[in-house]
């Protein structure tokens, strides 16, 4: 027989997320303007490393100077815009399935991040964060010292932190 303990601030978490993704993508389908150019949103990953968080975004044909990234203590906020690379007067697209226009993207942060000590890398069209995370929600190892070689056995109770290697 399997012991599952319920955790509720876990489970409300997860559908607090889940709920964030769903709304993420109705405001991209309905946030579409009415020129020719189609609005987009760029797809994101998000990846849990133990002490920091690493952020990627596909952004193809963006170039650095068309991105504004702002980040805070929960949220990473990604804008800019996607070119046409051919604009021509004369230009007679026959058939295009290319995004382009003006996007726009806020990610909430399951955690708290250092965003002053945040490391940005663009290359390839994939933009990557290095998310520190703040130094309470760090995962940690605590190892305790039983005091082995006492004459009485009692316990030695200092503790030492140990970093995680997730």
């Amino acid at each position: 027989m399997m012991i599952r303990y319920l955790q509720p601030i876990r489970e409300l978490e997860n559908l607090r997320r889940q709920m964030d993704l769903v709304f993420d993508e109705l405001s991209a389908q309905t946030n579409q303007t009415n020129d020719t150019s189609t609005a987009w949103v760029p797809v994101v990953e998000l990846i849990d490393t133990g002490d920091n968080l690493v952020f990627h975004a596909q952004l193809p044909g963006v170039t650095a100077k068309n991105l504004d990234i702002q980040v805070t203590r929960d949220a990473v906020a990604i804008a800019g815009e996607r070119q046409r690379q051919h604009q021509s007067e004369n230009a007679n697209y026959l058939h295009s399935e290319f995004r382009y226009g003006k996007f726009q993207r806020v990610v909430n942060l399951p955690v708290a991040v250092q965003n002053d000590k945040v490391k940005a890398d663009f290359r390839d069209g994939i933009l990557t964060l290095t998310l520190p995370k703040v130094e309470e929600v760090r995962n940690r190892v605590v190892k305790i010292n039983l005091g082995e070689g006492t004459a009485d056995k009692s316990i030695d109770t200092t503790a030492q932190t140990v970093n995680s290697q997730n």
